[in-house]
């Protein structure tokens, strides 16, 4: 049997308890029932990862990264209690099975790590999280465990069960075209971890200080919906005594002749702040993509520059809001310039709704590797097939298949992969 384990146990503090037990003794009001929902996502991966060299004797060299599991995700939202001041709860529940590992194939981020001697899988593990949350008008403050996914701040969703992170979390939709947002989040659960830890800076490839934890993370932001298909984004966030960051975004897209062109422009400028635990932190980035869909195809192109002396700096435990970051890597290096090509295509065109295929390559170059002269360059090549299964018994099914390639010159800090993972998805309502 498994334990199951609240990563925020000890964190959600006596006001968010205080807000549940309000939630719950007006638990009968019309709204909190009547508009809750609940869904369930099952998700079996396969992942493997050849890493092209190491050694199999040594886990933090292995050549090959080798598991599969099988996950379910459950999603709750309640409605809210009547009144001018509406009371709400919602609840994130999650558990992971392993499939297939071996402590010489362990270590894909699938499962958390069992501590053992060799090293492998756990065979299970669980995490939970709860949010109150209160409503006034269009304005609703949440507090407690959640899944943020806006430009500073995307949880990262490529294993078998995604992050969490604790803390406040604040938008208003009452200024017609405008969306506000302001939050201060403390903690984090990992992908395949069950405790909650202090949010951190990420240190891919040792650009930064691993293990540079902040007080907390400070966001606010501003949405403007400049038309129906246009909108405007600035955005700010401060990992306390570690970094500040400023975010511009446009996108949207127009009919231009028989099909569709669309842009996303997104402009980054990071600093250190206040005691700078990561040391400097010189930043600023420029990501953007460029795209025209005809009929089933769409053809894009990608273009990215990363400025000044370092990386740009992103939380762990989340995704950089960049163009470039794909299945891999991330394309962010200290003065780093990438570009992209895209392709997507829709097989409903053939009279196969469901079925979609894209394929995409990234090459950068120009990059300031630590501790050499030599310019560091990539590339990643990736490819993913996909099927939603369209009617009858399994309708809704997803059915994934990605494979992705990687290379540099620099392999003391990025080796060399081969990857392919199997997903299968399916979604349906408990409530």
């Amino acid at each position: 049997m498994f334990m199951l384990v609240s990563p925020f146990r000890t964190r959600l503090g006596l006001g968010t308890v205080s807000l549940c037990a309000m939630v719950f003794s007006s638990a009968q009001a019309a709204g909190f029932i009547e508009d809750s929902k609940a869904t369930v996502e099952s998700r079996t991966m396969y992942f493997n990862r050849d890493l092209r060299d190491g050694s199999s004797s040594n886990p933090q060299g292995a050549s090959k990264r080798e598991e599969s599991g099988q996950g379910f995700i459950l999603n709750f939202q309640s409605g809210y209690t009547q009144g001018p001041l509406g009371f709400g709860v919602d609840a994130l529940g999650m558990v992971g099975f392993q499939l297939d590992s071996s402590p010489e194939r362990s270590g894909s981020g699938l499962l958390p790590s069992s501590g053992n001697n060799p090293r492998g899988s756990k065979d299970q593990y669980a995490k939970f999280g709860a949010a109150g949350k209160v409503r006034y008008s269009k304005t609703v403050l949440k507090y407690g465990a959640m899944m943020p996914d806006v430009p500073l701040l995307k949880y990262n969703d490529g294993r078998l069960l995604p992050n969490m992170f604790n803390g406040g979390w604040l938008t208003s939709e009452d200024l017609h075209d405008f969306k506000f947002l302001a939050a201060r989040l403390d903690h984090y659960t990992a992908r395949d971890s069950t405790d909650s830890q202090d949010i951190r800076l990420n240190c891919k490839n040792k650009r930064f200080t691993c293990d540079t934890t902040g007080n907390h993370f400070d966001m606010y932001g501003v949405d403007y919906k400049l038309s129906p298909k246009w909108t405007v984004q600035y955005h700010y966030a401060e990992l306390e005594n570690v970094y500040r960051q400023h975010f511009l975004g446009l996108l949207g897209n127009e009919n231009i002749g028989p099909g569709v062109a669309s842009a996303d422009l997104r402009v980054f400028k990071s600093d250190d702040e206040g005691s700078a635990r990561a040391n400097e932190i010189d930043n600023r980035a420029i990501s953007t993509m460029f795209g025209y869909a005809l009929g089933g195809h769409k053809v894009a192109f990608g273009w990215q520059r990363m400025l000044g002396d370092s990386s740009m700096p992103y939380l762990d435990g989340s995704n950089p809001y960049l163009v470039n970051y794909i299945q891999i890597n991330d394309f962010a290096a200290a003065q780093e310039r990438s570009w992209q090509l895209r392709y997507d295509y829709d097989f409903k065109t053939l009279g196969v709704p469901g079925l979609s295929f894209l394929t995409r390559y990234v090459n950068g170059d120009n990059i300031k590797v630590v501790g050499s002269n030599d310019e560091g360059k990539e590339w990643e090549r990736d490819s993913e097939l996909k099927y939603v299964v369209q009617s009858g018994t399994f309708k809704d099914l997803s059915l994934r298949l990605r494979n992705a390639t990687f290379r540099s010159n620099y392999e003391k800090f990025a080796r060399d992969v081969d990857e392919t993972r199997v997903i299968v998805s399916y979604n349906f309502s408990v409530l």
